[in-house]
């Protein structure tokens, strides 16, 4: 299945592709979402998944390679040591793995409320799952792990015991000046409306 690729703003761009580990039995759909973002100078892959070889992904990577590879949760390792090794780039991460799932490349640890190169700032998501959602200032967006969440198109909060708050770390991100949000699961791409819908409705 060739790679789903959506031009979302200058710099910004995504690709979705089906999840090698994927089974029915799983709460979250086959197609998974990789971002790429030219900010400050920096090209950024957030959570990348690896397409085929010969895919236009690979293509467009290699004409603007990535400077940097940030990984947003500890069970969204996916395919950062290849992009590290293939473009020699910096690779960002959590402080801390599951057994079995940690990367070769010895990732610079992230925390919320950091600023990575190219301006990109990292968030707080209240959920306690070492997952640091990542606020892309010049395009105004942000990206989630696994907080967010749209199996069903709808944008919700992915069930948490911390649900209130989730809720209200994420109505103090509404301080930020964004126009939409990229989440990896589910319909990708979602504006301001839907991320203040998604803190009203009942969570995934």
């Amino acid at each position: 299945m060739p790679a789903e690729i959506q031009d979302l703003a200058p710099g910004l761009w995504i690709w979705r592709i089906p999840h090698p580990d994927w089974r029915p039995e799983l709460d979250w759909p086959q197609l998974v979402t990789s971002t790429c973002v030219e900010s400050g100078g920096e090209v950024a892959l957030l959570d990348p998944l690896a397409p085929p070889e010969g895919s236009d992904v690979w293509e467009r990577l290699d004409a603007k390679p990535p400077t940097m590879v940030v990984v947003l949760k500890p069970d969204h390792v996916r395919d950062v040591d290849l992009f590290v090794e293939r473009y020699g780039a910096r690779g960002f991460g959590p402080w801390l793995f599951f057994r079995g799932d940690a990367p070769r490349t010895e990732l610079e640890p992230i925390e919320p409320d950091m600023e990575l190169p190219g301006g990109l700032r990292t968030l707080f998501d209240a959920r306690w799952r070492n997952e640091t959602p990542v606020w892309l200032p010049e395009q105004k967006t942000l990206v989630f792990a696994d907080g967010l969440t749209a199996p069903e198109d709808e944008l919700r909060i992915w069930g948490t015991r911390q649900l209130d708050r989730a809720r209200a770390v994420f109505r103090e991100h509404l301080e930020l000046p964004f126009e939409r949000v990229i989440v990896a699961h589910g319909e990708p791409v979602h504006d301001r409306a839907a991320y203040e819908r998604a803190l009203e409705l009942p969570p995934y």
